[in-house]
């Protein structure tokens, strides 16, 4: 039987470790990628720890996952072999729960997630649900995809579905793995952008980014600086700090909105005062599903976004992981598989 190169995790905090499986074949509806890249993302913590609930072991990590289409299962229409397809978080979903029903596929509770509940990217082949697969362009490497499907499509999805309109005042709150995609979206998209972090040497690399303007949030207020240049329409927190967010909340404008895409583990800092006066509003954003990530990466090839990367043969996923974990990458850690 043939058999492919996998990294598995045996269990809840065991080491990652380089096994031989099976070559999977696609079931109905069901088909098998030649994985290509495979991104590393904060939340394949979930499945190193054990902290997502319910999860079953041996289970192979990765929800970045770029590749070729090389076998498709019964009943499968619209998909054939040799199409470049990526996946992300949302792989599948149930249809039947009220979330599905209503149309919030990425809020199904019977969510397929690679990586977590199902085996992921961290490997030579994946099985994936035709209703995960999102077409890459023609002109996007697989590596420069892989973290368009998670960090991408959140930032992405984030913006456009936000209520900010084209000229209007956009702050990005944190230039890392999140912050430095969500800048180029934003300026890509047409928002005065100004970028928010800490520290004067960060400030080449936001206008690099296409940010119009930066703030150095250790040398003055962030708030005050923002209502300087009129107030925020929308500010996007993608640094995972509750004290950073709560520090910005004073700069949004007259119907202004926090809009939070890092999770911090503590509770943000907000008096009602700062929301009732202006109509201020604090909201979360989840990714998307596939349709989302395929526009994610149409917009990305089309007006040259890319992450920036690091790159690490499958072999070395431990120490990739180690990497990305100790927030020194710059700024998205991806597997080479292909």
């Amino acid at each position: 039987m043939a058999t492919m190169k996998v990294v598995e995790i045996a269990e809840a905090n065991a080491p990652f470790r380089l096994v031989e499986r099976p070559i999977p074949d696609p079931k109905p509806g069901e088909v098998r990628i030649r994985v290509e890249a495979c991104g590393i993302c904060h939340s394949d913590m979930y499945a190193k720890t054990g902290a997502f609930p319910g999860i079953a072991y041996p289970r192979i990590p990765g929800h970045e996952v770029a590749g070729v289409i090389d076998a498709v299962g019964a009943g499968v229409t619209g998909w054939r072999p040799g199409q470049r397809v990526g996946v992300g978080w949302l792989a599948g979903y149930c249809g039947r729960c009220v979330a599905c029903r209503r149309g919030h596929f990425i809020d199904c509770i019977n969510a397929r997630i690679p990586g977590i509940t199902m085996d992921g990217g961290y490997a030579e082949y994946m099985i994936a649900p035709v209703e995960g697969l999102a077409l890459i362009p023609d002109d996007l490497k697989a590596l420069d995809a892989a973290p368009l499907l998670c960090a991408g499509i959140t930032t992405f999805n984030a913006l456009r579905n936000s209520p900010a309109r084209a000229g209007d005042t956009v702050a990005i709150l944190g230039i890392g793995g999140l912050g430095h995609l969500a800048t180029q979206f934003a300026a890509k998209m047409g928002f005065r952008t100004i970028a928010i972090a800490r520290g004067r040497d960060k400030g080449p690399l936001a206008r690099e980014l296409g940010a119009h303007q930066y703030i150095d949030s250790e040398a003055e207020d962030p708030a005050a600086a923002l209502q300087a240049c009129g107030g925020a329409r929308v500010i996007l927190a993608t640094a995972t700090s509750a004290e950073a967010m709560s520090r910005t909340i004073g700069g949004l404008a007259t119907d202004g909105q926090l809009l939070i895409v890092g999770a911090p583990h503590d509770p943000l800092q907000v008096s009602a005062i700062q929301l009732i006066p202006g109509r201020r509003s604090i909201a979360g954003w989840p990714s998307g599903t596939a349709i989302d990530s395929e526009d994610t990466l149409g917009f990305s090839a089309m007006t040259g976004v890319r992450p920036r990367i690091e790159t690490y043969p499958l072999a070395r996923a431990a120490e990739a992981y180690e990497r990305m974990m100790s927030g020194k990458a710059r700024f998205r850690v991806v597997l080479q598989v292909g």
